[in-house]
């Protein structure tokens, strides 16, 4: 479910709306119309004003009739942005045809769509955009009418500097759009990913807040049910013995008992005096991470030593989820043990996981913890059809550096091998409550 969440804002991420792509094309036709009255009107200089406004005024009436024709607020798809991009290379390329080709100095205009595709669209779209403007690129250096000059002379560039030009823009255009495209893309995984964690984060919550809700639900229930209860007591001595009468009240006064005692249990789950479930020393929340894991592997190793009384923190569903997915991955990548240790001192608290598989790769050991990096495929994820998104990790860290721990992660050193994950709270932070009022010594 959460794969499918994050593909899906991915996506639409990537859908570029209608308006942009109609204000851009604005623009462009305002920009072209201005330099073309300049050069001609302003200047003088002799060009084929009619051809190159016409190719304007086309621009500009599909503008107006994707105006009228759609709302403004409507998100392309992929095609049908490619396609419009795609148009505005060839009317750019047509207007530089006839006003000098790559002598004009606005050819480098030719670079916009596919800026604009690298910052919207796929690769595979910003590719062909790139592509298709390279070639308009290529034909203009070679094919092309006269750049507007004064009358009686004629403008024109040396072959070689024609080539450094169609070089210059040809090395611009793969440079830019892959920088843009990298840094847009980069972009839309960390919102993507921050919206992934955002979703396990509200699902935990909700669950811890279930407990909240059975207790309004008990209360609200517990006073006609003591009504009920009550009738049903009273009731049982108004029917002889053997009257099928009083078999039914007597059934009615069991079930309401049986529900009185199902209410308190319900009441009694998220009670701040229960400090048994609400609080809990650092061992106890090892082994309630490990827990589930046991099933998957037997050489789960637990040790906690430390200096002092031992740190008893607070019930927290972000702490026992970000190490719950590390713990699965040490699971899921060794090849026979996996060791969870829980030191602390005065000041910090540290709960190490290390396990004995082929650690992490060493290109890719420096980027993890960014959002989409998956290096490695163990026992477990090859088991996995789907594949993923490559944000466990990224989950797990956020999640846990939310409550205020450091995540350090490095290969053992040799001879050893394996990987070693280390999550670091200060002291306070970890033994920090909430929900209890440290004043009243019954929370205490």
């Amino acid at each position: 479910m959460l794969q499918r969440t994050a593909s899906n804002s991915f996506l639409e991420n990537r859908r570029l709306k209608l308006d942009t792509l109609v204000r851009l094309r604005w623009l462009a036709v305002a920009g072209q119309t201005a330099a073309l009255l300049v050069v001609n009107v302003g200047l003088g200089y002799p060009l084929p004003i009619a051809f190159a406004f016409s190719l304007i005024a086309l621009s500009a009436w599909i503008n107006v009739i994707l105006k009228l024709r759609w709302p403004s607020s409507l998100r392309l798809s992929e095609r049908a942005a490619t396609a419009q991009l795609a148009y505005d290379i060839v009317q750019m390329s047509g207007l530089l045809f006839l006003t000098g080709g790559l002598g004009n100095p606005f050819a480098f205009l030719l670079l916009a769509p596919v800026m604009v595709s690298a910052t919207a669209l796929s690769a595979q779209k910003t590719i062909m955009l790139g592509s298709l403007a390279t070639a308009f690129a290529s034909f203009l250096a070679v094919y092309h009418l006269p750049l507007p000059w004064p009358s009686g002379s004629e403008f024109q560039l040396h072959p070689v500097y024609s080539i450094g030009i169609w070089i210059a823009l040809v090395s611009s255009l793969a440079f830019m759009a892959s920088y843009a495209f990298r840094v847009a893309e980069e972009a839309r995984q960390l919102a993507d990913a921050l919206a992934a964690t955002e979703l396990v984060l509200a699902r935990e919550q909700h669950l811890n807040a279930l407990d909240g809700l059975a207790t309004a639900a008990a209360h609200e229930l517990g006073t006609p049910l003591a009504t009920i209860y009550l009738a049903s007591k009273e009731l049982r001595d108004e029917f002889e013995s053997g009257d099928h009468r009083g078999e039914d009240i007597e059934l009615i006064h069991s079930q309401a008992e049986r529900c009185r005692k199902i209410l308190k249990q319900l009441t009694s789950l998220s009670s701040d005096e229960d400090q048994t479930y609400q609080r809990m020393p650092v061992s106890q929340l090892v082994e309630e991470v490990v827990a589930p894991h046991r099933m998957l592997s037997s050489g789960i190793v637990i040790q906690s030593s430390g200096q002092g009384h031992e740190p008893i923190g607070t019930r927290n569903a972000a702490i026992q989820y970000g190490l719950g997915n590390i713990l699965e991955n040490a699971v899921d990548f060794a090849r026979h043990t996996v060791k969870v240790t829980a030191v602390w001192d005065e000041r910090n608290v540290a709960i190490s996981i290390i396990d004995d598989g082929p650690g992490f790769a060493q290109e890719v050991i420096g980027k993890i913890g960014d959002p989409y990096v998956s290096n490695r495929g163990g026992k477990l994820s090859k088991k996995k059809a789907s594949g993923g998104l490559g944000l466990g990790f990224f989950i797990a860290k956020t999640l846990l550096e939310r409550t205020g721990a450091k995540v350090g992660l490095q290969n053992r050193p040799a001879p050893e091998r394996g990987a070693h994950v280390r999550v670091t709270w200060p002291r306070s932070a970890f033994e920090m409550t909430i929900g209890v009022d440290e004043t009243d010594p019954a929370a205490l």
